[in-house]
């Protein structure tokens, strides 16, 4: 509201003490935002590639999903609308899994499995680590929804769009950013780790 009106002429100035009184009226209507994170179910799918691959290893595309849906409280006041945010509801997690393995082995083959299990265990990880930040998500999630002051509208149509603005600064939050960069940090590692450790005790059994 305020960088819009800086750039007004001067004889916009009283418009721009009202909406200021207006939006230092709804700072009243400031509450501590309640935090509900859910997570979803996740569908895992196992392929068999048209293309080479590796005859050793297989792929794992992994779908990171955040949702984020805010409730508010919408007050009418003089002139408009208070809209302050009440709660918010998150969907964080994954919710599909593709894993592709070379064409070349025959489902349910021992190279097939040894390799399926293999990609089962980089799943395993991305579950994990998502889990494992579930304290730091909320923590998170209430410190950039608590920074959120109440917005004033002038009128009832404009709330949807200021919603929608609100979950955009939500998102953005330097520590809504940070957490979940950490989130795919950890992944990298996990997934490194396996490979790095793996001793293909699985897949020698097959040629034995």
């Amino acid at each position: 509201m305020y960088k819009i009106c800086r750039h007004l002429p001067v004889f916009f100035g009283i418009f721009l003490c009202v909406i200021s009184a207006n939006a230092n009226q709804c700072l009243s209507y400031k509450i501590k935002p309640k935090i509900v994170i859910n997570t979803p179910n996740y569908n895992k799918r196992v392929e068999s590639s048209v293309a080479p691959m590796n005859l050793l290893h297989g792929d794992v595309v992994a779908t990171l999903t955040t949702y984020y849906d805010i409730v508010t409280d919408v007050v009418p006041v003089s002139n408009g609308y208070c809209i302050a945010v009440k709660e918010i509801d998150a969907l964080i997690g994954y919710t599909d899994f593709r894993v592709q393995i070379d064409g070349r082995h025959e489902k349910n083959s021992c190279f097939y499995n040894a390799i399926l299990a293999h990609e089962n265990r980089h799943i395993d990880a991305y579950l994990k680590v998502v889990d494992e930040y579930k304290n730091e998500l909320h923590n998170s999630l209430y410190t950039a929804a608590n920074s959120m002051l109440p917005v004033f509208v002038k009128n009832e149509n404009d709330i949807n769009n200021t919603i929608e603005e609100l979950n955009n600064e939500l998102q953005s939050h330097p520590d809504m950013v940070l957490v979940l960069q950490k989130i795919h940090a950890d992944e990298e590692i996990e997934n490194k780790n396996i490979d790095t450790m793996e001793d293909y005790s699985e897949i020698k059994k097959c040629v034995e």
